[in-house]
């Protein structure tokens, strides 16, 4: 994963942001407790993960499904699922296993959100067959896709099925500099349920944001392949258990790497301490060589 991407990661300023005045009244609606962690990578293909898989491995999502309870599947962005796929990947995999879908891109990057009522409803048939598997879909938007368009944007969410749980990814600048403009998109989203994702990555502190818009936490982590790394995940972890206090009801979080060989590394040290300081006991996913078993 290139976005965000820097050359020097000990330049960069990585603390995170004070909550959004807003985000402790979201997290405070929540009466349930916590309810499910999923905590991944954003693939699981043996080319990216070197390492990871022991030799021999035959079926590199049955295996990933034995260390990970959850992936976000940014394979769904480059084409429309169809069913009988979907059914596949599911039946390949644990129960309690998740599936975070990407929508696919004729839908974010070709169509930019214009008549897309056709491609939504094939992508949501066929994701709903994950079933009891799916977690949340997710929609990524071009990095220069503006306020100006804002409209789309209202008219997508109003119109998106309510079956599929949804949460969005806003690239540009524009919607986080300008308040107004932040909290009428944060009203739209708590509206119609829809999860405000959060970005966490080196180049783009811009869009680095602590905004909620429902109890649920998804953060896209992006490493930079650096000692910081593992310093940035402590600092997550200690915001996450402060959110887990005020309400915290679901927390999806996806470990990517400019070199995903370390992606496995990063979430190991993540669930390890997730599971000491929340008294967990989620899998910590383990590497198959010994000689990949660390991250520099």
């Amino acid at each position: 994963m290139k976005f965000g991407q820097v050359e020097d990661p000990s330049k960069i300023n990585f603390a995170l942001p004070k909550d959004h005045s807003r985000t402790k009244e979201i997290l405070s609606t929540n009466k349930k407790g916590l309810e499910n962690i999923s905590i991944g990578c954003a693939k699981w293909n043996k080319t990216d993960l070197k390492g990871f898989y022991p030799k021999g491995t035959k079926d590199e999502l049955t295996y990933y499904g034995t260390q990970f309870n959850s992936i976000e599947l940014n394979a769904t962005f480059y084409g429309m699922p169809t069913p009988d796929q979907v059914k596949t990947w599911k039946e390949k995999t644990p129960e309690n296993f998740k599936f975070f879908p990407k929508i696919t891109n004729t839908v974010s990057h070709f169509k930019r959100l214009i008549d897309v009522t056709d491609p939504v409803t094939h992508f949501a048939s066929a994701v709903m067959n994950f079933d009891e598997k799916l977690g949340m879909a997710f929609l990524q938007l071009h990095d220069n896709f503006k306020p100006k368009d804002y409209d789309r944007l209202e008219k997508f969410v109003k119109e998106w099925p309510k079956e599929v749980p949804l949460a969005i990814e806003l690239r540009n600048t524009e919607w986080f500099t300008n308040e107004k403009i932040l909290n009428t998109t944060c009203e739209l989203f708590e509206a119609h349920n829809i999860t405000n994702i959060i970005v966490d990555t080196a180049g783009r502190r811009d869009m680095l944001h602590m905004r909620l818009t429902t109890p649920n936490a998804f953060i896209r982590y992006v490493g930079a392949n650096a000692e910081s790394d593992y310093e940035r995940l402590d600092d997550w972890l200690q915001h996450l258990t402060k959110w887990k206090k005020e309400g915290l009801q679901n927390l999806y979080f996806f470990v990517h790497q400019n070199i995903e060989k370390a992606s496995p590394l990063l979430s190991a040290y993540f669930i390890k301490k997730l599971n000491e300081e929340w008294k967990k006991e989620i899998h910590i996913p383990q590497m198959a060589t010994e000689s990949t078993g660390t991250l520099f």
